[in-house]
C-alpha cells in the first residue's frame, strides 16, 4: 500500500502537464492520472511518475551506439518497467519478477527521493547505507555542487 502522500504526489505529477488543448487534453490527464512506472535499479524497485519516465526513455532513444554496458544497463531498467496505478485503497500489485528482483516478501520499505520513490527489502535497504558504502559521499556530493555539512 503506497502512503497517500505519495499518491497525491503522483496525482499532482500528471496533472496539467498537457499542452493538448480541450477535451483530448482532459481525456488524456484522466487517463494518465495516477499512472507511474515501476523499474528495476540498484536492487530495489523505483517508481518514475508517467511523465519523468517517458523522458527517460526519449533520453534512451537518442543513443546512438549503445556499448555493451548501456544496452545491459537499458535492458535492466527500460525492460524491467511495468506500467502501474494504485487501486482506489492505495493499493499496488507487485509483479513475481519485480517481487524476486527486489527481494520482497512480506515487508517493504517505500523511500520518497525528491521526484520518485522506491521500494526496498528492508534487510537491502539497510546493507545498502552501511558507512562503507557512505563513505566519501559528502566529498562527492560537494564536487557536484551540494555542500552538506553538518
Amino acid at each position: 500500500m503506497l502512503p497517500p502522500e505519495f499518491r497525491d504526489a503522483l496525482l499532482l505529477q500528471t496533472s496539467g502537464t498537457h499542452e493538448k488543448a480541450g477535451a483530448e487534453a482532459v481525456s488524456e490527464a484522466i487517463t494518465e492520472a495516477g499512472v507511474f512506472v515501476l523499474t528495476t535499479y540498484d536492487s530495489c524497485l523505483v517508481a518514475f511518475s508517467w511523465k519523468d519516465w517517458t523522458e527517460l526513455e526519449e533520453k534512451f532513444m537518442r543513443i546512438p551506439n549503445p556499448s555493451p554496458r548501456a544496452r545491459a544497463f537499458r535492458r535492466l531498467v527500460i525492460g524491467g518497467a511495468e506500467k502501474q496505478k494504485a487501486d482506489t485503497h492505495g493499493r499496488i500489485l507487485l509483479s513475481p519478477d519485480h517481487r524476486a528482483y527486489a527481494g520482497l516478501d512480506r515487508e517493504a520499505v517505500v523511500l520518497g527521493l525528491v521526484d520518485r520513490f522506491e521500494i526496498w527489502n528492508p534487510a537491502a535497504l539497510r546493507a545498502s547505507m552501511t558507512p562503507d558504502n557512505l563513505e566519501g559521499v559528502t566529498e562527492e556530493l560537494a564536487a557536484s555542487g551540494i555542500d552538506f555539512s553538518l
